[in-house]
C-alpha cells in the first residue's frame, strides 16, 4: 500500500519521512498515483528539486527530526539508476539524524532489482524492500500490465532477501477473470518465499484511470463482491495459518515486523512529506504537493513552494480521523486516549454512531476501546465513515 492517511499531530512527535519519487517504466492501467512514464528527461532536475525541499524541511524546525522511519515510494524509487538512485538516497542521510534502530523502507519493482542497486540500497542503510509483485500468475500480471513473470519474481525475492531480510510483497486479489483457485495459488507461493510481510488489495476501478475507462467500455468487468470477499477471508485465514499477524485490514507481517511507517499513519504521528502529491502532516495542518511533476519541479526552480493544497485540521477533525484510521487496526483503537491527545470528548461525540454500530455487530467494545468484528471487518470502510461523522 502506498503510504497515505490524513491525521496531524504537533511537529515534535512527527517522527517520519515520506519521499515520492514519479518515475516509472509504465503506467499500469490501474494506477491513480502521481506517476510520469518515458520522462527519465526529469530526473536530474527532480533530484535537485528534492534536494531543496529536504532541505527546507530540516530547517523549518529548531532542530532537525531524528527520524524513526523513511519511506520512499512512487512510482518506482528503484527505477532511477545506481548513481541517481545514491544520490538521492545519500541526499536524505545527510539531511536528518536516525534513531539507531529506524526502519527505512523503499518500494522496488522486480524488473529494476540488480546486484548492484541491492547492495546499494543496504550499504546507504535500506533495511526493508516492498516489492510491487502484485501477482504470480503469468495471465493475471499480463491482465494487469505488469511487466514481470511469476518465475522471474520469485528469484527477486529470494535475491533480495539475501541481501535485506525484511522483505514485503503488495498482491492483488478480484482482478477480471481471477478465479478462488487462482488466488489461492498466489498466497501458497507467497508464503513458500523468504517474506516477512504482504499487503493485500482488492483490484479497485478508479476514475481516470485506462481501466476505468476500459470497464465502462466493457472491456474489463468486476469481480462478484461474494467472490472478493471469499477471496479476502481466504487470504486472512492462509497468512494466519503461516504464522502472520493480520494487525491491519490490508496488512500481514511476521512477528517483529509489522510495517512501522504505516504505524506511524495509524496512530496518529504527524509526518514530513517530499516530492510531487506527497502529503504531510505536521502542526496541524496537512500539506498535498502538486501532483503534476512538471509544476511541482517548476516552482522549487524558481523558488516557490511546492504545496497545492493547504488545510488548518482542526482538534476535532484530528481526533475523529485517528478514530477513524485506527479502528482499522485489528487491535482496535482507545478512544479515550484519543480523546486526550487532542482535547476533544470523542466519545460524547460519536455516542450515537458507536451504539449503531454495536447494535449491528459491527464493533465490540471494552471500557473505551473499540475493535471491529469479524462483519465489521468485511465493513471496515463504513466504520470509519461514521467515525469521521
Amino acid at each position: 500500500m502506498k503510504a497515505s492517511s490524513s491525521i496531524t499531530t504537533p511537529s515534535a512527535s512527527c517522527r517520519s519521512l515520506y519521499i515520492h519519487v514519479p518515475f516509472c517504466r509504465h503506467r499500469c492501467g490501474y494506477c491513480n498515483f502521481s506517476v510520469v512514464a518515458g520522462r527519465d528527461d526529469l530526473i536530474d532536475r527532480f533530484l535537485d528539486a528534492i534536494t531543496l525541499e529536504l532541505q527546507s524541511v530540516r530547517s523549518s524546525t529548531d532542530r532537525p527530526p531524528e527520524l524513526e522511519t523513511v519511506f520512499i515510494g512512487g512510482g518506482t524509487p528503484t527505477h532511477l539508476d545506481h548513481d541517481r538512485l545514491a544520490r538521492l538516497l545519500q541526499a536524505v542521510r545527510d539531511r536528518f539524524d536516525f534513531v539507531a534502530d529506524a526502519e527505512w523502507s523503499v518500494e522496488a519493482n522486480p524488473e529494476d532489482i540488480t546486484t548492484d542497486k541491492l547492495r546499494l540500497l543496504r550499504d546507504l542503510g535500506i533495511n526493508r524492500v516492498s516489492l510491487g509483485v502484485q501477482s504470480f500468475n503469468d495471465q493475471k500480471l499480463s491482465t494487469l500490465e505488469r511487466s514481470h513473470d511469476g518465475q522471474h519474481v520469485r528469484q527477486i525475492i529470494r535475491d533480495v532477501a539475501e541481501v535485506i531480510e525484511n522483505v514485503s510483497i503488495d498482491l492483488i486479489f478480484a482482478a477480471p477473470g481471477e478465479t478462488l483457485d487462482n488466488w489461492r495459488e498466489d498466497l501458497r507461493l507467497a508464503t513458500s518465499l523468504p517474506i516477512k510481510h504482504v499487503s493485500t488489495y482488492a483490484l479497485t476501478f478508479e476514475k481516470g484511470t485506462a481501466f476505468w475507462s476500459r470497464r465502462s467500455k466493457g472491456d474489463l468487468h468486476d469481480s462478484p463482491e461474494e467472490l472478493e470477499l471469499q477471496m479476502y477471508d481466504v487470504a486472512r485465514e492462509h497468512f494466519a495459518a503461516r504464522g502472520f499477524e493480520h494487525y491491519e485490514i490490508s496488512n500481514f507481517g511476521k512477528p517483529g515486523f509489522r510495517c512501522r511507517h504505516n504505524l506511524a499513519y495509524w496512530h496518529g504521528a504527524g509526518w514530513y512529506a517530499a516530492g510531487p502529491g506527497a502529503a504531510a502532516f505536521v502542526d496541524g495542518y496537512r500539506n498535498v504537493n502538486h501532483r503534476s511533476t512538471t509544476s511541482y519541479l517548476k516552482r522549487l526552480e524558481a523558488g516557490q513552494s511546492p504545496i497545492a493544497e493547504s488545510e488548518f485540521v482542526s482538534a476535532e477533525q484530528s481526533a475523529r480521523e485517528a478514530a477513524a484510521f485506527g479502528v482499522r487496526m485489528i487491535d482496535g483503537v482507545d478512544l479515550q486516549a484519543v480523546s486526550e491527545r487532542y482535547g476533544v470528548d470523542l466519545l460524547a461525540l460519536c455516542e450515537t454512531e458507536l451504539r449503531q454500530m454495536l447494535e449491528q455487530g459491527l464493533i465490540t467494545r471494552q471500557a473505551d476501546r473499540i475493535c471491529l468484528t469479524e462483519r465489521g471487518i468485511h465493513f471496515a470502510d463504513s466504520v470509519a465513515g461514521e467515525l469521521l461523522g
